[in-house]
């Protein structure tokens, strides 16, 4: 895919103001993996604190932030692999969110499909396992939105199913321009509603989630079941409705 053209200095120029909440999704297991491992709340605590101290570092401007949104800034463990609006390898963290908590959940669906198709000798699940998605209150003078002007003219860049060179490209740029954020459309959402790529930890305006919400997701043989009981929320995903990305061809026997 051909390189892009834009300057740090065009591409400050085309930043906007963004607000509002940004919902991300973690597994249910994140609030209780070291519960199993203690039999009261006192050594919970200290192994928590344990295990704190042996991650990679976090960085200064992340401080005093809620763990749910400073994970992904923390920059001393290698990154296994490029997303799409970051490089492999020992590179500045991205948040990565969605407008709708039921693009957040189309985006996992996704990335759950994904880590069967990549891990063939395991076999999906029978029962529903269960996801925390929680909303993040974010604020930033200095964002940019590839769907609209200038940047929609290169919308099949951006919306690449797999090949994410050139927004990584622009990532590297957004950074050099002092851009915080990088709104997009979600390619694994039919209505392809927003997500956002918060490059800095200063977008967060409050320091840990502002809403939380419990979802169950089932895998099933031709579609993905998601159910929210507060709000009542019901979503399917048919499977093939993600057939446009290579990688899940074990899955779909193309």
């Amino acid at each position: 895919m051909s390189s892009i053209t834009w300057t740090p200095g065009a591409l400050a120029s085309e930043s906007r103001s963004l607000g509002g909440r940004g919902w991300r999704i973690v597994e249910a297991q994140h609030r209780i993996s070291t519960l199993k491992l203690t039999d009261t709340l006192e050594e919970q605590a200290l192994l928590e604190a344990v295990l704190e101290h042996t991650k990679p570092p976090m960085p200064s401007e992340c401080a005093g932030l809620d763990y749910l949104l400073a994970a992904p800034f923390r920059y001393g463990a290698e990154y296994p692999k490029g997303s799409r609006f970051r490089r492999a390898g020992h590179t500045p963290g991205v948040f990565y969110c969605s407008q709708t908590s039921e693009t957040a959940i189309a985006e996992t669906a996704f990335h759950r499909l994904l880590f069967y198709a990549e891990s063939p000798s395991i076999a999906p699940p029978h029962q529903a396992a269960e996801f925390t998605a929680f909303a993040a209150q974010l604020a930033t003078e200095s964002a940019i939105d590839l769907a609209r002007p200038p940047f929609d003219s290169d919308a099949a860049k951006w919306m690449s199913p797999d090949e994410y060179s050139a927004c990584q490209e622009l990532a590297d740029i957004a950074r050099q321009a002092n851009i915080d954020v990088v709104a997009y459309r979600s390619v694994r959402d039919s209505q392809h509603r927003h997500n956002l790529a918060v490059l800095h930890c200063r977008v967060f305006a409050k320091p840990a989630p502002v809403a939380r919400q419990t979802w169950h997701l089932a895998i099933g043989t031709d579609r993905l079941r998601a159910i929210c009981e507060m709000p009542s929320m019901r979503l399917e995903f048919p499977i093939e409705a993600f057939a446009g990305d290579p990688r899940l061809a074990p899955l779909l026997g193309i």
